[in-house]
């Protein structure tokens, strides 16, 4: 079968393939799992067929990604960049699944697979939902801060539409809940997510924050705004102001 490339990929994604274009064909279909096949695998996971469906409505509807809403509290620059920023998301409608397997990719990715389901025909309306960013996990440290807990919420905030009525999930690992208002320092990193990168980004927004009580020390956020193909793609550590 054929390899689908990193850069046929991207002009794929970069192509409006709304619903009024032409659908894939089974060979662009099975090229582009073959591809996903591969992505999987360098997390450790095993690409089920029957993902093929989702992967390509995901990749058919790619360009339309409504932004998670946010208030900016403060800026604060070091060296004349950006070095980290505090905002405020009002309280919203996500849907989040837990899984605790052995490698933070394990459990991001067959916790996301679940969701990409629930998106695109899994519901209650049986349609597909339209993809919000960013995607956030939840991660836990142990006390030492040196490693992470095998739990991970990975959560898909629903578009402004289904606010107030949530389509239900037919998997009942996902569950729908109303997070409450957020306030988070943030801070731009770029690439893979790994255990190894997430525990260096928060060392180093440790670093430039410094001594601070009123953020929660054991319980970070990663967001991720691309999928997992792109090169060097942007995701942000989160870090959790604890509610006055």
């Amino acid at each position: 079968m054929a390899r689908i490339s990193l850069e046929e990929l991207n002009e794929m994604d970069d192509e409006d393939l709304g619903e009024d274009q032409e659908p894939m064909d089974g060979d662009q279909q099975n090229r582009l799992f073959s591809h996903w096949e591969v992505i999987a695998s360098t997390h450790q996971v095993t690409l089920p067929q029957e993902m093929t469906g989702p992967i390509v409505q995901m990749t058919q509807h790619n360009q339309t990604r409504e932004p998670v809403p946010y208030a900016t509290l403060s800026q604060h620059e070091k060296c004349e960049e950006m070095a980290y920023e505090e905002r405020l998301y009002p309280p919203k409608k996500w849907a989040c699944i837990t899984k605790g397997e052995p490698k933070y990719e394990q459990s991001i990715s067959m916790g996301f697979m679940k969701i990409m389901r629930y998106i695109c025909k899994e519901n209650s309306l049986s349609r597909h939902l339209g993809m919000t960013v960013p995607v956030v996990a939840q991660i836990h440290l142990n006390k030492e801060g040196t490693e992470l807990l095998q739990e991970v919420i990975t959560g898909y905030c629903l578009p402004e539409e289904f606010q107030l009525n949530p389509p239900l999930p037919v998997d009942p690992e996902i569950q729908i809940m109303e997070r409450a208002p957020l306030q988070v320092i943030t801070r731009v990193f770029y690439g893979n997510t790994t255990e190894e990168t997430i525990l260096q980004e928060i060392r180093l927004l440790w670093e430039l924050l410094g001594s601070t009580d009123n953020v929660l020390h054991e319980t970070y956020m990663v967001a991720s705004y691309e999928n997992p193909g792109v090169p060097n793609r942007r995701n942000e550590i989160w870090f959790i102001r604890r509610a006055n």
